[in-house]
């Protein structure tokens, strides 16, 4: 699961959770793998982005690095930035691990880089 499906999952959807996002990484298997760089999809994806949750995330996985903690104003042309963003989204995947919802402690886990998201009967 790469950090761009993380930053848009949550736990709402469960009963007596308001917001259950950002949900927590609990990984134990991660991998980085090189992605082409598309610089007009990551500047378009920004925008879209929690950018302090990814941050987050890059953190609990130890790849926080030089990620910065926040979007500079003309991001759309600073290629250095966009690339740092691409890695960050992009080439950082949890294979294995778990999801944790902030607001119950439920564990979602994630399976060979799948993330589990089905509740039971009796969580909706």
């Amino acid at each position: 699961m790469k950090l761009l499906t993380h930053n848009m999952l949550t736990s709402k959807c469960m009963k007596a959770v308001v917001t259950g996002y950002p949900l927590t990484i609990q990984a134990r298997d991660v991998k980085v793998s090189e992605v082409e760089f598309n610089q007009d999809f990551i500047a378009r994806i920004i925008p879209k982005i929690d950018w302090e949750c990814l941050c987050r995330a890059a953190e609990q996985l130890g790849h926080l690095e030089d990620l910065p903690k926040a979007t500079p104003e003309n991001y759309e042309t600073d290629t250095d930035f966009l690339k740092k963003a691409h890695h960050a989204l992009l080439e950082i995947e949890i294979i294995n691990g778990d999801l944790v919802c902030p607001e119950t402690s439920r564990k979602f886990p994630v399976t060979d880089g799948i993330p589990n998201m089905l509740l039971n009967e009796d969580e909706i």
